[in-house]
């Protein structure tokens, strides 16, 4: 400890002990020990006169004292103990290799988070902050082995230096603070060193008795106690400047600027020991003299004594302007690695006896120096839990502004104020205001203008705050740091301090993620002392906690945005489908002529025949014709269908599709409806399979299968990147159909299902749309080996979902494909307009993509048609057709007209190429013809 300090050589037992017991206590490894003279109190440790005295082994340090108590010590002094016991390791091995350096972060303690992060991140066996507690259980094989020597007072080792060691089995402790390790020696060395013998030349230098209370309390009362940087280097000066008598003193630490080099920030300015007073001496003479003289410390690491200030020719004086400035000590504050993390000033040694100034001795210096170590030692790590506390707070501040971010609020400025106001009573700021730009705002500084402004209000109650959120105009707040944050795009801290008051500001920018463009920006202005009322300078700490409230304001802002940007196209959309509902919806006499018609039945339209064909029909017979399949059915009757409404509906659906697409419009949507009706009246197996629900849900699906067609497929969609394809991915066109199919059942006067409960609404809407998806061809291709495999079976029950799920989606695409299926004529007719679409697609395919189309879409493959169309019917058609023929025989003629129609083809295939080979034949012999006779002209 920093007291030069230590009672005469007597004997001492431990309290409450007899003698008898305290020798026996004091026996170790078999031989007994007579008792030494023990030494309470700390003065050698500091002191620069002690030498090692005797030689002999029967004094010893600690005895008496129990493994506890050594274990104790060990434990408060993690850095010491692992740095001695890797040398003692290393000399009982005899290795002669130097330990390694432990690697430490850097000592700007501006940026303490950072290092405590790094450390954080280290290994626990090269960070020098150990874990305490893992270090103690590491520890205990050693400190309860006697091979290793005594027990210890922890009075003695309470004030260790971070450059002792420990000699293991030796009865002394040897401590250079300022220059390195000596070797160990063995106690049976000829030259192991003496033990220490206190004399009466150690003297109490700190004026305290025995120890030094500074030191003492520094290292019994733990990192809780020690209090912030701040606090530690203020008691530390003090302390020593009333040691060393000084007039004035002052430290500062050492930060790193932004070009990575070493500068001072004063941490305690120039104050009066015993006193917290500041002192100016002779002004800016002074000022510059101290930063000289500390400037001069920090690059060569050594201390600097000055006798008499004026006469040194390192340093510029004005002898008129400072005559106070007499003598001046400095020397530097090292870490564990020896790295300068600051330097003290002592200005004026005063004699105690007169008053009068007198040079600081080689004393003063030693006993400033080891007061400098131990501060050294013990600022890592009160950095390190100063910024473990910040941390935790801060960390409490991200916790409760994602909470806040996390939560519906009425309003845009009560989101920001909650956020502002959770980290105002952190960094103790009076005013906290976010200033945001109006879209038309310039980046020049006279430019600039704010649209919003949100301010809060802190009013200290006590222990707790009140945070007020007033509405000001932004003509009464001052905009100019906002506005120089906003062009400059930086943080601002500044101080302003006039003959009234001071005044402190910290601005941030608020910059969008994606254009990192400033977006808002947040203040705090007059920092709030924590003891007093007085303002102070925001710190970094502060500045991390307003860069975070920047981070949450601009997601806060982002999600405003965003949730406008929603609203206003969920408005959009609503508008679009009104305008969308309103063309689609049959006029009201059109809906009324159809109400009021007589509707024909059928037998005369001929809808149980499965060689039904729309060709020729007027619309309004086949509007007719679709309300007599639903009539028929007993729809109507069975879900109390409004008439009205299915008539809107029908109407609607038809009003669905585009006029101008050749094959995928009205009248297909009515033929596959018609077809799925042809199957289900012409067996009762089929209505025994379904219940009425999936009825209605089939019939509604044939009709909507194909609504809005734009008579391109989906890979054309796909590649094309249509918003269709950015909305749904994969069936694009399918889950359209489905969504308009939707939007009409929903419109006003066509929700035909407005009669059914909620549970059998959302059944039917299932397997309408399991329906319609079924209509892609992919899909088909995908199940249809399951239902082939169910068509060979002798007898399907059809009881389970899955199954009669399975059977409805083949019986959609049986009912999509069923033109294949109709007479000839007609047949021929469809296949026309079938490839009249493909080959429009196909060209488009050319002009856009640059690509040539697949063969069913290539114009230049025309003369193909009746090729690909018998494999259209062997690959697709045949094997669907044959497997529902082979459950439900009633549907046998449609795979009677399958095969009808692919021996037609097969016909037209053949006839083509024998009309394609005469015309070749033809062609070669009126080639060979004439060029007969031209030789024979030649001749």
């Amino acid at each position: 400890m920093p007291c030069l300090h230590s009672k005469a050589p007597e004997t001492m037992e431990p309290d409450g002990a007899s003698p008898d017991t305290a020798r026996a206590e004091r026996s170790f490894c078999g031989e007994t020990v007579t008792e030494p003279p023990m030494v309470r109190g700390m003065g050698w440790f500091f002191s620069p006169l002690w030498s090692p005295p005797s030689k002999t082994r029967g004094e010893r340090f600690g005895d008496g004292l129990k493994s506890d108590q050594v274990e104790a010590w060990l434990d408060d002094h993690s850095d010491f103990t692992r740095e001695y016991f890797l040398r003692r390791t290393s000399a009982l091995s005899g290795a002669q290799t130097p330990l390694p350096r432990f690697p430490r972060s850097s000592s700007d303690h501006s940026d303490m988070l950072r290092a405590a992060h790094h450390r954080r991140s280290s290994s626990p066996l090269t960070d020098t902050h150990l874990n305490i507690s893992s270090l103690m259980d590491r520890l205990k094989p050693f400190a309860s082995n006697p091979d290793w020597g005594y027990p210890v007072s922890p009075d003695i080792l309470g004030g260790h230096s971070p450059c002792s060691h420990l000699s293991p089995r030796s009865s002394r402790f040897s401590f250079s603070p300022c220059r390195p390790l000596s070797p160990v020696f063995s106690p049976d060395s000829p030259h192991s060193p003496h033990p220490l013998c206190p004399t009466a030349a150690n003297v109490a230098a700190c004026g305290h008795g025995e120890c030094c209370p500074w030191s003492t309390e520094l290292l019994r009362g733990g990192l809780g106690w020690m209090g912030s940087v701040a606090e530690l280097c203020q008691g530390a000066v003090l302390h020593a400047g009333e040691l060393l008598t000084a007039e004035c003193c002052s430290l500062s630490l050492v930060k790193k600027d932004c070009g990575g080099r070493n500068t001072l920030e004063e941490v305690v300015a120039p104050t009066v020991p015993g006193g917290l007073s500041e002192v100016n001496l002779c002004g800016n003479a002074h000022l510059v003299l101290v930063k000289g003289i500390m400037g001069c410390v920090l690059a060569t690491g050594s201390p600097v004594n000055l006798r008499d200030a004026s006469e040194d020719p390192r340093f510029d004086f004005d002898d008129d302007e400072s005559p106070q400035i007499r003598t001046v000590l400095s020397v530097p504050i090292k870490n564990h690695s020896g790295e300068v993390v600051g330097v003290v000033v002592m200005i004026n040694k005063r004699n105690s006896c007169d008053g009068s100034v007198s040079g600081f001795t080689n004393m003063d210096e030693k006993v400033l120096s080891n007061h400098m170590d131990v501060l050294g030692m013990v600022l890592d790590n009160v950095q390190l839990y100063e910024s473990s506390r910040q941390e935790a707070k801060r960390s409490q501040v991200l916790i409760e502004m994602a909470q806040v971010l996390s939560k519906e609020h009425r309003s845009f400025e009560v989101l920001l104020s909650k956020m502002a106001a959770t980290i105002m009573p952190f960094t103790h700021a009076q005013y906290c205001t976010i200033f945001i730009p109006s879209e038309k705002s310039s980046v020049v500084e006279d430019q600039v203008s704010f649209s919003r402004v949100i301010h809060l209000e802190c009013e200290e109650l006590g222990s707790t705050c009140q945070i007020y959120r007033r509405e000001r105009d932004i003509r009464d707040v001052d905009p100019s740091h906002a506005v120089r944050t906003l062009v400059s795009t930086e943080i601002l801290n500044i101080s302003e301090i006039s003959e009234e008051s001071m005044k402190s500001v910290i601005c941030c920018p608020v910059r969008n993620e994606r254009s990192e463009n400033v977006i808002a920006v947040c203040q705090l202005k007059n920092k709030r002392s924590r003891d007093s009322d007085e303002v102070e300078a925001f710190n970094r700490y502060d500045e991390r906690l307003l860069e975070d409230l920047a981070v949450y304001c601009g997601l806060a802002l982002q999600y405003a945005q965003a949730k406008q940007i929603t609203e206003e196209r969920r408005a959009s959309i609503e508008v679009t489908q009104e305008v969308l509902a309103y063309h689609i919806t049959a006029a009201e006499q059109e809906i009324q002529a159809l109400q009021e018609a007589a509707i024909p039945t059928v037998e005369s339209l001929k809808l149980r025949d499965f060689h039904f064909s729309d060709f020729g029909l007027p619309d309004d017979l086949t509007s007719q014709a679709t309300v007599r399949m639903f009539l028929d059915l007993n729809l109507v009757q069975d879900f109390n269908i409004n008439y009205k409404s299915l008539c809107q509906w029908v109407l609607t659906v038809r009003r669905g599709y585009r006029n101008n697409v050749p094959y995928h419009n009205w009248n297909h949507a009515l033929s596959t409806a018609q077809s799925m009706f042809a199957m289900l009246m012409a067996t009762d197996q089929l209505q025994t399979i379904f219940s009425r629900l999936e009825v209605l849900a089939l019939m509604i699906a044939t009709l909507s299968h194909d609504l809005d067609h734009r008579g391109v497929s989906n890979s054309y969609i796909e590649r094309s990147q249509q918003p269709l394809a950015q909305l749904y991915g994969h069936s694009s066109l399918e889950n359209h159909h489905y969504n308009l199919c939707l939007f009409i059942l929903n419109n006003t006067g066509s929700k035909i299902l407005s009669g059914l409960s909620a549970e059998d609404h959302r059944a039917v809407l299932h397997m309408i749309k399991r329906a319609i998806l079924a209509t892609n061809l992919t899909v088909y291709m995908e199940r249809r080996k399951e239902f082939f495999s169910l068509a060979k079976k002798s007898r399907v029950s059809w009881k389970s979902e899955k199954q009669r799920d399975l059977l409805r989606s083949m019986l959609m695409t049986a009912s999509d494909l069923s033109a294949i299926t109709k007479p000839w004529p007609e047949q021929k007719r469809i296949a026309n307009l079938v490839t009249m679409e493909f080959f429009a697609q196909g060209d488009k395919e050319k002009k856009e993509f640059k690509i040539k189309p697949i063969d069913i879409m290539n114009r230049e493959n025309s003369t193909r048609l009746p090729y690909m169309q018998v494999e259209y019917i062997d690959d697709i058609c045949y094997p669907l057709y044959k497997a529902v023929s082979r459950l439900f025989d009633a549907c046998s003629p449609l795979l009677s007209g399958c095969k009808k129609n692919r021996h037609n083809w097969m016909h037209f295939a053949e006839t083509a190429k024998r009309e394609d080979c005469e015309n070749s034949c033809c062609v070669t012999l009126e080639t060979h013809k004439n060029t007969a006779e031209e030789t024979q002209a030649d001749e």
